[in-house]
């Protein structure tokens, strides 16, 4: 699953200040020069939850011949780990290696986004109320036209129609996230959407855009208030906004319904992540403390310790930067959308592996 830009991007970027804690960060382990540093022993006191690690693990090894040949023997390692107790300390012990990530203020805190699978109704004729068209990619001799080209009719008469929403910041938001389910009202069918390509023209933050236009204050920013502020406006004013943006993703309609990654592994919620695949190839396995998020959005104090594999990328996902994802429907997107904290995380390898070198960025 190629995703346009991760929710945090579509919202707005963190701002930075002298050691901050409201997001989850935490200042443990001194400072860090590279992007994977090797240590020796992780320690971490958090709240244990493997459990979700071993369904993804078995997707990995049942549909990647390649991907369980270079890691089933890790795989194999750590499961035996999980299964007596799986305390930190004790990776050296089953031949695990750990590299810590050094995060993108240099004292270990990863920056954690959330990404989801939107659920959007479609109907298959367009009415008075589902007239927004969902498109297939185009073939484009040229430039292919802008979101604004589009929406003024680029694109008519050339049967790429796949359904009509009565939404367009629904569309836009499948957009986003490179995928879908789509749930035609006019025959119950439910429907997976893969990304089929983009126009190749820049993406630009709506909520950027709005917080420039002081309709949304930057602390307030996130999916749900965007979502509140385009129900407020009318069609045009929220076509305005959306046309700030030209970058537009096209779908193509997919025979099963598995949420798949770049990897082309089935995504299980909260136990894969896209990564940036020159620091963590598909596949590599990562311990993380997870912030975890009150109803609110707001950070509560806790973090969750975790196994997640790497199976996904996005353009706006590079080195220090993990986007969790959530699963399918209205609130994984709630709870995707309120995701910019932190935590601290660990690839983990076998020792004296070729799978990686931890401790090397690959600039060395």
């Amino acid at each position: 699953m190629f995703r346009n830009a991760t929710i945090a991007m579509l919202i707005i970027g963190l701002a930075g200040c002298a050691k901050p804690t409201d997001r989850g960060q935490q200042y443990l382990d001194g400072s860090f020069d590279e992007v994977l540093n090797q240590v020796p022993v992780v320690e971490s006191d958090k709240t244990r939850d493997y459990s979700q690690f071993n369904q993804q693990m078995t997707l990995v090894t049942d549909r990647s011949p390649s991907m369980a040949g270079r890691y089933q023997d890790l795989y194999r390692q750590v499961e035996s780990w999980v299964e007596q107790g799986g305390d930190p300390t004790q990776l050296g012990n089953y031949g695990i290696q750990t590299a810590q990530m050094g995060g993108g203020d240099s004292y270990g805190n990863v920056m954690f986004t959330g990404y989801f699978s939107p659920v959007i109704e479609l109907r298959h004729e367009q009415d008075e109320t589902f007239r927004y068209p969902v498109y297939a990619m185009p073939t484009c001799e040229e430039a292919c036209p802008t979101r604004a080209e589009i929406y003024a009719g680029a694109l008519q008469g050339q049967g790429l129609e796949l359904g009509y929403s009565a939404s367009m910041l629904d569309i836009f938001m499948m957009e986003v996230q490179g995928s879908g389910f789509v749930h035609y009202d006019d025959n119950d069918q439910l429907q997976y959407f893969a990304y089929n390509g983009k126009n190749g023209h820049p993406y630009v933050s709506i909520g950027k855009v709005l917080i420039e236009q002081g309709e949304v204050p930057r602390e307030k920013m996130s999916l749900k208030a965007i979502d509140e502020w385009v129900k407020q406006q009318d069609e045009e004013t929220v076509r305005e906004l959306l046309e700030q943006n030209p970058s537009y993703v096209f779908f193509k309609p997919q025979d099963n319904l598995d949420v798949m990654g770049t990897a082309g592994i089935p995504l299980q919620a909260h136990a894969s992540v896209a990564a940036d695949r020159d620091y963590l190839p598909m596949g590599s396995v990562l311990l993380a403390e997870v912030p975890q998020l009150d109803s609110e959005g707001n950070w509560n104090g806790q973090h969750v310790l975790k196994l997640l594999i790497a199976l996904d990328t996005g353009g706006a996902v590079k080195k220090n930067h993990l986007d969790l994802y959530h699963g399918m429907g209205a609130q994984a997107g709630i709870d995707a959308g309120h995701y910019k904290h932190f935590g601290r995380v660990w690839k983990l390898d076998l020792q004296e592996s070729a799978v990686e070198s931890p401790g090397l960025s690959v600039e060395q």
